[in-house]
């Protein structure tokens, strides 16, 4: 099960995740990243894993080939916040922060959902609309 969640920046594909997820499910969190990327130079997600207990192959195939496409596009994403209590998945999403350099994967546990949904919408300097976001005030 794959339901996306609602978020206030548009940049931000947020979804929470569960049992098992089929490759018609993943294929709508392709599709719904791909969106966020036509529209933003930068996009940032959110996932919520705590149930997850499978993928199906197809889904399992999808991801990783998905995976692999985007090694060349790291530089449009910005942030990952990963909201777990599991253990294992905290490992896994710290490896993968080292192995990404270019973009920022950070775990929340569950009682800090709002942290990870604001930590998430944060555009990095430079990247937004009205410059005073930036710190720029004016001459």
């Amino acid at each position: 099960m794959l339901e996306f969640i609602s978020h206030p920046a548009e940049h931000v594909v947020a979804m929470k995740i569960g049992g098992v997820v089929t490759a018609q499910e993943l294929q709508q969190a392709i599709d719904a990243i791909e969106a966020a990327k036509r529209n933003h130079p930068k996009v940032s997600l959110v996932a919520e894993l705590d149930d997850m207990r499978w993928m199906t192959l197809t889904a399992l195939l999808k991801d990783i080939g998905y995976g692999l496409t985007q090694l060349g596009d790291l530089k449009r994403y910005h942030r990952a916040a990963v909201i777990t209590d599991k253990e294992w998945i905290k490992h896994l999403a710290h490896l993968e922060d080292r192995l990404f350099k270019a973009m920022e994967i950070r775990t929340f546990p569950g009682h800090d959902y709002a942290a990870a949904m604001q930590w998430a919408g944060e555009l990095p300097k430079g990247a937004h609309e009205n410059p005073e976001e930036d710190g720029y005030h004016g001459a």
